[in-house]
């Protein structure tokens, strides 16, 4: 980005940065650095992903033979409750936005922080107050309702439902506080010159995100308080038995829960729009198509939550209804694959290690795309619901979509992060065990959907699924082992490399680039002045421009 500012902090203290200058851990614990807070939610959820991924690999031992091997049918439904919900809850729902978007936000708009930096630690403790909640009741008794509370099966069940809807409760403000900070900061803190037409893909992928946080969240924690007043109180909200309507809480759920769906990708959708046109060395293909797509997906994913329900009996008309506007969802998301595809076209690309992770994550996320389609048929989604056909393109559109992009923004990033250099071949070793493994997962439970397996099973009949269940649990090792050296790899370099990075190793455009690697605490010695779009590689650099 065009900047006319000496963005460098004083030659004489460049060894002064976010990391060091101040020390101690009260020091981090009070710290109202937005980069600081971005580094504590990534090693919190990084935490919370080995423990999701550990039970992940207890559910495949368990399905790599039929009959019982490891787990009763009891604790096989507490160990993918206990997966779901600290995968979907306590990981990726922060994910991208708690991490890559609190690190970064500040920096590319030219900000010193956020506009709220004490709302924004609060925002972090508010998470860990709900994660800490969550885990109580997850692993004291744990729950086996799925990572989905349904009703009536949540207000019937012994287990501590109370204690993890609180949770979830707890940390939908813990993801209100945060889009409402990145709204008004995008808002109210641009660099003079950063017009919203300049504005980088990422930043507005976290808009986009934002709103959907603070719209649709308040509506899951109503539900959930509605299902606190049911236990408590036996408020016949959604027991048929009182009077109540099941189905009634399958809307409302899934009227934050698919939104929420782009709350994970929409922010990985970013950072693959800032990572392509950097080892592309060209301009972003399309930059207001592909800005308008985000907003077009954060308003479409809010009328489209019945696509889950086409088997609960809802009418022929409001079916049709879902199916068509389900359908529609592919268009704003196939204009960004357009575009990223269009920038690569007959650019000079660089084969780093963060763009293979995002081309990865094009051929992944078509594949969750094209999936989805089947889904949005009526007729062929009455067959492939509850079968694992569902978790395959769940699985696609998630771990290949979120996490992936959260990978990629992490190896891409790191530089900026902490001042050093990962190793490259180390990062593209596990960038292989973790595509062929997630590949070798998922793609047999296609085959097994199409044949007739059922989700949530704890076991099946010997025959026709052996085959599928064994490859897929094999893929899941490779898969865990990917993500287990990736991450090993860079935490090792971030504490014991000596290849220190420099300011911009890639000569990317972006604002983030144009301060010293690591940032100072306050990000720019002075504020940038901004007269160009991010991505204008190969275009002339005015004299006097970085």
């Amino acid at each position: 980005m065009s900047a006319t500012t000496q963005a460098m902090h004083n030659p004489a203290d460049a060894n002064v940065n976010y990391l060091n200058h101040e020390k101690g851990l009260w020091s981090w614990l009070t710290t109202v650095d937005h980069k600081r807070i971005g580094l504590m939610y990534l090693f919190t959820l990084t935490l919370f992903f080995f423990v999701g991924g550990v039970a992940a690999l207890a559910l495949r031992t368990e399905l790599m033979q039929p009959g019982e091997q490891f787990f009763t049918a009891d604790q096989y439904n507490q160990l993918f409750t206990v997966h779901g919900v600290v995968m979907i809850f306590l990981f990726i729902v922060p994910g991208i936005p708690a991490v890559m978007g609190n690190f970064l936000l500040p920096l590319m708009i030219g900000a010193k922080d956020v506009v709220f930096p004490k709302l924004n630690l609060l925002s972090y403790y508010v998470y860990l107050l709900g994660a800490a909640m969550a885990l109580v009741g997850l692993f004291i008794k744990p729950i086996d309702t799925g990572w989905t509370l349904y009703a009536p099966y949540s207000m019937k069940s012994n287990s501590p439902v109370i204690l993890m809807t609180a949770a979830a409760f707890v940390l939908g403000f813990s993801s209100i506080l945060t889009g409402l900070n990145f709204i008004v900061t995008i808002h109210k803190l641009r660099a003079p010159g950063l017009t919203w037409s300049r504005l980088p893909v990422f930043v507005w992928a976290l808009y986009a995100t934002s709103v959907i946080q603070t719209l649709a969240t308040p509506v899951v924690g109503m539900t959930l308080l509605l299902l606190l007043f049911e236990r408590w109180f036996g408020v016949g909200v959604f027991d048929p038995t009182k009077g109540g309507d099941p189905i009634l809480y399958e809307h409302f759920f899934w009227f934050y829960s698919h939104p929420v769906v782009y709350i994970m990708v929409l922010p990985a959708f970013g950072v693959v729009g800032e990572i392509i046109p950097v080892f592309s060395r060209k301009p972003l293909f399309g930059y207001k198509a592909v800005v308008f797509s985000s907003v077009a997906i954060a308003g479409v994913g809010f009328l489209v939550w019945a696509h889950h329900m086409f088997v609960s009996g809802t009418s022929d008309a409001s079916a049709q209804f879902f199916s068509v506007v389900t359908f529609g969802v592919a268009i704003p998301t196939a204009v960004k694959v357009f575009n990223w595809v269009s920038t690569m076209y007959k650019g000079s690309i660089t084969f780093s290690v963060p763009m293979l992770y995002a081309m990865a994550f094009i051929f992944l996320f078509m594949i969750a795309g094209t999936t989805g389609i089947y889904l949005a048929t009526l007729a062929v989604d009455v067959f492939y619901h509850d079968t694992y056909f569902v978790v395959a393109h769940f699985h696609y559109t998630i771990q290949g979509g979120a996490v992936i992009g959260l990978i990629a923004a992490l190896h891409y990033w790191f530089p900026k992060m902490t001042g050093k250099m990962y190793n490259d071949p180390l990062a593209r070793v596990a960038w292989f065990f973790i595509i062929f493994g997630f590949n070798l997962t998922f793609l047999p439970q296609f085959v097994l959907g199409m044949e007739g397996m059922p989700r949530r099973y704890a076991d099946y009949i010997d025959g026709s699924f052996t085959g599928m269940h064994q490859l897929s649990t094999i893929g899941a090792y490779f898969n865990a082992f990917g993500y287990s050296f990736s991450l090993i790899n860079l935490l090792i370099s971030a504490f014991f490399s000596k290849e220190k990075a420099p300011a911009n190793p890639y000569n990317a455009l972006g604002l983030e680039w144009q301060t010293q690697s690591p940032p100072i605490h306050e990000n720019f010695a002075e504020i940038p002045v901004v007269h160009d779009y991010p991505y204008a590689y190969g275009k002339h650099v005015h004299e006097g421009n970085v």
